[in-house]
């Protein structure tokens, strides 16, 4: 098999600076270029319906909340992991679409919640199963073992860079 584009790199920085473990480049250079690539593999699922990447992560928070799919926009912010303001125009979209409703907290009356409409509940799941499809055809390529041989170590891994051993 011929060496794909990170090899070829690796190999040249071998050739050029022997006195360097570039090891890492493999792994990181990789993951650097897989990336986009699933990117482009997995947005049209959600174009197709009109909506975003990022639409559809705050359609999923909800549904995986459980009923009532109510979150605060505080909850999904942590659960999508993007700012209060990217959390109020996914919201703004969502709720312009008819996908979510937004309502005051009855717990606290400054807090705002925002839950799954009807119309916005079928489309996640129906959205959720053409990407799992999807998701299946990108890794399909990995046979079952490797899938969970490559999950744990990426789990591992990002375990590690967030929270890091003190030297």
């Amino acid at each position: 098999m011929a060496p794909d584009h990170v090899a070829r790199i690796i190999e040249q920085w071998a050739h050029e600076r022997p006195d360097l473990d570039v090891s890492p480049m493999g792994l990181i250079g990789r993951l650097h270029r897989l990336a986009p690539a699933l990117d482009a593999e997995l947005r049209p699922v959600f174009a197709a319906a009109g909506l975003s990447d990022g639409d559809f992560d705050v359609l999923a928070a909800l549904r995986r909340a459980g009923e009532p799919y109510e979150l605060s926009p505080g909850r999904l912010g942590a659960t999508t992991m993007v700012t209060s303001g990217a959390v109020t125009k996914r919201l703004d979209r969502l709720e312009a679409a008819g996908l979510v409703a937004r309502r005051v907290d009855p717990q606290d009356a400054r807090g705002r919640l925002a839950r799954l409409t009807a119309t916005g509940l079928e489309t996640v799941d129906r959205l959720v199963e053409r990407h799992v499809a999807n998701e299946h055809r990108l890794v399909a390529g990995l046979d079952p073992g490797q899938r969970r041989a490559l999950a744990a170590l990426l789990e591992a891994w990002g375990r590690a860079l967030a929270d890091p051993p003190v030297t």
